[in-house]
């Protein structure tokens, strides 16, 4: 848009120019020339003065010492002066007629004398081409140089003023993608003509409606959570009253795990209402594999872990990244045999983390895009879109790919804190 705007600055003030230099030029040229001719036809008027009152060594005399080049045609044919051809002109003129005619190489200023001794004499003023437009060249390239120096100006106003025209549009954009990337705390001071200045008051307002709408909704999903605690607490009086002791315990484990998931959605929905939070990756990620380490063991499973020295800040709260290594690893033991080998790798990349998590297991029936409740192996699919949203919140991606030995292969990558 900034060159299009100079472009334009620059064809507009073009034309303007040339419709102004043009015939300035012109005039400059025609200005010169009735100049030039004026004065030649004053210097062939006082030479016709000395005809018919001197001799002829005096009016050849007088002739050489005029400032162009001068011709003297008597009426006995005596030419006197510098030679030149007796033209039409000169005969028009011996009639008594004082004319100015266009010549081959220039112009001749043509004086008749009438009185003179046996009929009518011609003073002629030859001006060659030269002489006519003498100073015009120099007048004309500062003109040109005038024009250039304008339109350059006039391109540089062009500039600045696209400048002053584009930083806030680009301030706008900057705002949107932050906002599209998840921090809802983008916000830009509104600038530039009125036009953009409302634009940027309007995203300020579409930013902070939206962080409103978000901060509601996540409360309304923390009350809703928050509601499910009476049945629980009712279930877990219940199973106390179970006469066998081990099924009251088992029961009562699982009411405590769906309890501690309810109070952890609603932690996650009120954190989600504050601003973006980060975690170091090395430590959450290097603590979520030796949990799992355990389970490895027991089911005979070799893992290689490959944490780049850290801190390796990216913008995911703890407890989300924690999950979404939860559920990768999770995907792993759920949906290969016991045995396989798996390997979880953390490693710095432009802008942010990648999190790779790969097996030796059966791999994915597909590598496209999965949508929520899918996962080409048969499961809910919820695993992989946990670790998705995950990625997406921080402005990263998911990938899904095979591992090098032939099975699946999740590549998140997570945007720098």
């Amino acid at each position: 848009m900034r060159r299009w705007l100079a472009l334009l600055v620059a064809a507009t003030t073009s034309l303007v120019l040339v419709a102004l230099l043009v015939p300035l030029a012109l005039l400059v040229r025609t200005v010169a020339e009735s100049g030039v001719v004026s004065e030649a036809g004053a210097e062939a008027d006082s030479v016709a003065v000395a005809v018919g009152t001197v001799d002829a060594d005096t009016l050849r005399l007088t002739a050489e010492r005029a400032a162009h080049p001068v011709t003297i045609f008597l009426p006995d044919g005596q030419v006197i002066g510098v030679p030149a051809p007796r033209s039409a002109a000169v005969e028009l003129a011996s009639r008594g007629h004082s004319v100015t005619a266009a010549v081959a190489g220039g112009r001749e200023i043509l004086v008749a004398v009438q009185g003179a001794p046996g009929g009518t004499a011609v003073v002629r003023v030859f001006l060659d081409d030269a002489e006519l437009t003498r100073g015009v060249p120099r007048v004309w390239a500062g003109l040109a140089a005038l024009g250039l120096v304008l339109v350059g100006l006039g391109i540089l106003v062009g500039d600045r003023l696209a400048r002053a025209l584009i930083r806030p549009i680009m301030s706008l954009a900057g705002v949107s993608h932050r906002l599209a990337a998840g921090d809802l705390s983008a916000r830009t001071v509104p600038e530039g003509p009125p036009e953009v200045h409302a634009v940027g008051l309007a995203l300020n307002h579409l930013a902070g409606r939206i962080t409103g709408l978000l901060a509601e909704e996540r409360e309304n999903v923390a009350d809703l959570s928050h509601r499910l605690r009476t049945p629980l607490t009712a279930l877990r009086l219940e199973t106390e009253s179970l006469e066998d002791p081990e099924e009251a315990a088992r029961i009562e484990a699982r009411v405590d795990a769906l309890e501690r998931a309810v109070t952890s959605v609603i932690t996650e929905a009120r954190q989600r209402a504050r601003d973006r939070a980060e975690c170091d990756a090395v430590t959450v990620t290097g603590a979520r594999v030796a949990f799992w380490s355990v389970l490895a063991e027991d089911q005979a499973r070799h893992f290689t872990l490959h944490l780049s020295p850290g801190p390796l800040l990216v913008a995911v709260a703890a407890d989300e990244l924690a999950a979404c290594v939860d559920a990768l690893l999770g995907n792993v033991f759920a949906h290969t045999p016991e045995g396989v080998p798996f390997s979880v790798r953390l490693e710095p990349a432009p802008g942010g983390a990648l999190l790779t998590v790969s097996d030796a297991g059966p791999g994915f029936a597909t590598h496209a895009s999965l949508e929520r409740g899918e996962s080409g192996a048969g499961s809910t699919g919820l695993g992989l879109d946990i670790a998705r949203r995950t990625a997406e919140s921080s402005g990263g991606s998911l990938s899904l790919r095979s591992s090098p030995e032939g099975g699946a292969s999740v590549i998140l990558f997570l945007a720098e804190a």
